[in-house]
């Protein structure tokens, strides 16, 4: 199987943030690989080094299937490492080829044999050296991401309290992994702690194995506790192992060591640029917060009142070129997807639009499910297009959210003190800092439109990008736009000519 994702954008990779994460515009074609035996490395004839990689034009990655390092969501390749992976290949100027496998010692041995050129499977030194013969001279880039080491339990199960209980309950872990290393780490202080490593290639695995209560507790990585706890809500944090922080790096194979220095300087300018910083933010801004019973109703929801209204969010969401999960996400964070809810502020509907705002976009019923989503979406698209040029990709999406939270001219005023203390206006992650200001006194008399409750559209963008986590994973196609082929070329060309939409996806040739 083969599967291509265009590459919509040249050598701008740091500068056009947005447009990676809003379009995934870049060709990756995609080999499924199966275990192999690890003392029998496979003749690969890839061609090596920085020289070699810009005159095929590819650069091929191996990595594992995960929410936070690869996944397919419709047909749109996605994840952190796909994201980091593909903005160096377009430093390069050439496409990335990824190459999955099902395990982590698989992976390194193809690694090791010079079968890809990166390793991204999101692991430490450690892990990689526990999975390799000896000393294979792996190289490892610069640090991306810092993690810790988390002992999470089902929360109606056993959990133990402290270390002193942890011999009453099972413990699973990643074989080899830096997770396994902590928990050898605490036995020194623990000597009844035992527990079983698993052959698995991901922490979003072994989270499925204690949530279906074959074992009590795992030990996982906090960037996937994140991820995990909205997939299997029962799950919860209960321990830390250590104090010491983990961080995670690619493997170069040892056939392309000249990649070492272009990697060095491509990932200090990509922090220095934000990017990182963005990228943890699209990934991982929304998950600061957990709340059980909320997800819990939800999910409920999901089942009992989504059906009714799935068909009309598809639809509005189709005609604008938007994703329809984010603008279900967005109606239930209104209303809970009650059709007649109302405010003592006067909004009311499924969207939950004022009345000015239902005449502008043509709502005469307000309490029509499907006007009202109808209505939603075009006010939703309008202020999207309303936000300066400035504003791309994801950010440009987030901000758009916010508008129809908190007003258009509150946002503005948010990016003007964003503006007056010298940070990037152009970022949610910026603006989401400046909008609680916005209560304050001292800020919000310096500003055209006044005091505004600036925590609530923070909070609003945060619930939907939640909600729309779990919902992509509870219902069939979660695709994002486009849905057509004729969808995909106009977004294409967009891109090649620098726009972006809100949530475009990519296709597959």
């Amino acid at each position: 199987m083969e599967q291509k994702r265009r590459r919509g954008f040249g050598r701008t990779a740091l500068a056009m943030m947005g447009v990676i994460l809003a379009t995934g515009a870049i060709v990756a074609v995609l080999t499924e690989r199966r275990s192999a035996p690890k003392s029998a490395p496979a003749e690969t004839g890839l061609a090596h080094g920085v020289d070699a990689i810009t005159s095929s034009g590819e650069l091929v990655v191996l990595t594992v299937r995960s929410p936070t390092t690869f996944r397919m969501r419709g047909e749109q390749i996605t994840g952190y490492e796909v994201d980091l992976t593909m903005a160096f290949a377009d430093e390069l100027g050439v496409e990335v080829s990824y190459r999955l496998f099902d395990d982590i010692p698989s992976l390194m041995t193809a690694i090791e044999a010079g079968e890809g050129h990166i390793a991204a499977p999101g692991l430490t030194q450690r892990e990689v050296r526990e999975h390799t013969d000896g000393d294979p001279q792996l190289i490892f880039g610069p640090a991306y991401k810092t993690v810790s080491h988390e002992l999470v339990c089902r929360r109606d199960g056993n959990r133990p309290r402290n270390w002193d209980e942890v011999s009453e309950v099972s413990i699973a872990v990643i074989s080899g992994s830096g997770n396994e290393e902590a928990l050898e780490r605490r036995q020194a202080e623990n000597p009844e702690l035992v527990w079983r490593d698993l052959p698995l290639s991901s922490g979003l695995q072994m989270a499925e194995r204690v949530h279906d209560k074959r074992f009590d507790c795992a030990v996982l990585d906090s960037h996937s506790v994140a991820i995990a706890r909205r997939l299997y809500p029962e799950l919860s944090s209960v321990l830390d192992l250590s104090n010491d922080d983990r961080q995670l790096a690619w493997q170069i194979a040892p056939q392309s060591a000249d990649l070492m220095p272009e990697l060095t300087s491509w990932f200090e300018t990509a922090h220095q640029a934000g990017f990182l910083s963005d990228l943890d933010e699209y990934y991982y801004g929304h998950l600061e917060e957990f709340d059980y019973f909320d997800l819990a109703v939800f999910r409920q929801r999901i089942e009992t009142r989504l059906p009714d209204y799935e068909a009309a969010f598809r639809e509005a969401a189709e005609a604008r070129n938007l994703d329809w999960t984010l603008l279900a996400s967005q109606a239930y964070q209104e209303s809970h997807w009650d059709p007649v809810a109302k405010s003592p502020t006067g909004v009311r509907g499924l969207m939950m639009l004022t009345l000015p705002t239902a005449r502008e976009v043509g709502v005469s019923n307000r309490l029509d499910a499907f006007e009202s989503i109808d209505g939603g979406a075009t006010y939703l698209d309008r202020l999207y297009a309303r936000l300066p040029e400035s504003i791309v990709g994801y950010d440009r999406l987030w901000m758009a959210i916010a508008a129809y939270n908190v007003g258009y001219g509150h946002l503005m005023d948010a990016r003007r003190l964003a503006e007056r203390q010298g940070r990037d206006k152009d970022k949610w992650r910026v603006i989401k800092t400046m909008l609680p200001l916005l209560t304050q006194r001292k800020y919000y008399s310096t500003v055209r439109y006044g005091y505004a409750r600036g925590y609530e559209p923070v909070k609003y963008v945060r619930r939907i990008r939640e909600y729309d986590d779990v919902l992509t994973s509870e219902v069939p196609r979660p695709e994002q736009p486009p849905f057509t082929p004729q969808g995909l070329e106009r977004e294409t060309a967009e891109a090649d000519a620098g726009a972006t939409s809100p949530t475009a996806g990519a296709g597959v040739e």
